[in-house]
């Protein structure tokens, strides 16, 4: 039996906490969260207690932690896990700076412990077997990826100043969908951006839109659009085009029933939110994550991919801040 301690009790703390409820052999004991209550409510609903980061790191039967606590909390958290030797999933970003995420990259390194971070959309079957179709050989050499990424509204200002930013926060995930799909490094970023939804995310230092170029070692090229809002829902899509055709992700929708009338025809908009988005590839990472510690199956993400995508953020916010092509580390001038 795998023991398992859930830091954070919120809205995708509780998809956590429902979907490793379900793995055979995996037994949430311990749920933490600052907010009393919430950890008391999550904890009773899935047969678990309420308790603290300590406890919970100090109980040898705790075989591994899933980490889905605010942003601010994930490198101490990585960090003090590692060091009580228990096998970790983070949600993203391993934290806001360079420096703390290679600090917790050296010590799970050092501590020999898995560590994975949650970047779901590798896991959504649709964008999978895309990758899959790839990896086949179906559109040849890769050449250019296009991404959408487009949520249907911003959240509030409050979270916008404490979320590291559109780069960071966002296209994050974006970043991570690039490195995935093109099995490339980039070598330069052109990050570029306004605020046309709401003048108070300006106000407080960030951007709600923007487009991303990125060139990658191989020469290949991406286009990543984003905004904080689209009025027909979330708006989720990429396109791969290769030397020998193209191959298309696009939404999920709640039905596929197309209507035809004397008026239009017309079918459902796509999924309202990333939680109904990726309902299935939350399931399925953390299915793989238990998978890997009880099998020792490879981690498809880890840390050093949470370190990748937030080094692309942090080249990203300065290209847009200083009005320039950043080259990366490596990258031939």
């Amino acid at each position: 039996m795998i023991e398992v301690a859930l830091f954070g009790a919120g809205r995708i703390g509780k998809i956590h906490a429902g979907n490793l409820t379900k793995q055979a052999g995996v037994r949430l004991k311990y749920v933490v969260d600052v907010h009393a209550e919430s950890a008391q409510a999550l904890a009773q609903l899935h047969g678990a207690a309420a308790g603290s980061v300590e406890a919970a790191l100090a109980d040898p039967a705790i075989k591994a932690v899933v980490i889905a606590s605010s942003t601010d909390t994930h490198s101490d958290l990585i960090l003090r896990a590692a060091a009580a030797g228990k096998a970790i999933f983070c949600e993203k970003p391993v934290d806001l700076t360079i420096e703390r995420a290679r600090a917790c990259a050296a010590a799970v390194e050092e501590a020999g412990v898995l560590c994975m971070i949650g970047f779901q959309r590798r896991f959504d079957p649709t964008f999978s077997a895309l990758k899959e179709r790839i990896l086949a050989g179906e559109i040849g050499s890769p050449e250019m990826l296009v991404v959408t990424s487009r949520d249907p509204s911003p959240p509030p200002v409050s979270y916008i100043k404490v979320s590291g930013g559109v780069f960071k926060d966002m296209l994050i995930h974006d970043f991570d969908v690039f490195r995935w799909i093109l099995d490339d490094e980039a070598v330069s970023v052109y990050a570029t951006g306004s605020c046309l939804v709401d003048p108070a995310i300006g106000a407080a230092g960030d951007l709600d839109s923007t487009v991303v170029t990125i060139r990658t070692r191989l020469g290949r090229l991406c286009q990543i659009n984003t905004t904080r809002r689209a009025a027909y829902g979330y708006d989720q899509r990429f396109e791969v085009l290769g030397s020998a055709g193209m191959l298309q992700a696009g939404n999920h929708k709640p039905t596929e029933v197309v209507s035809h009338t004397a008026a239009n025809v017309s079918e459902d908009k796509p999924e309202n939110f990333f939680l109904e988005r990726y309902r299935v590839a939350y399931a399925n990472e953390i299915a793989h994550f238990f998978d890997a510690l009880a099998n020792g199956t490879a981690l498809r993400t880890t840390v050093q991919d949470g370190l990748k995508a937030l080094e692309l953020a942090e080249a990203a916010m300065l290209s847009w801040r200083e009005n320039r092509i950043v080259m990366l580390e490596g990258s031939r001038s």
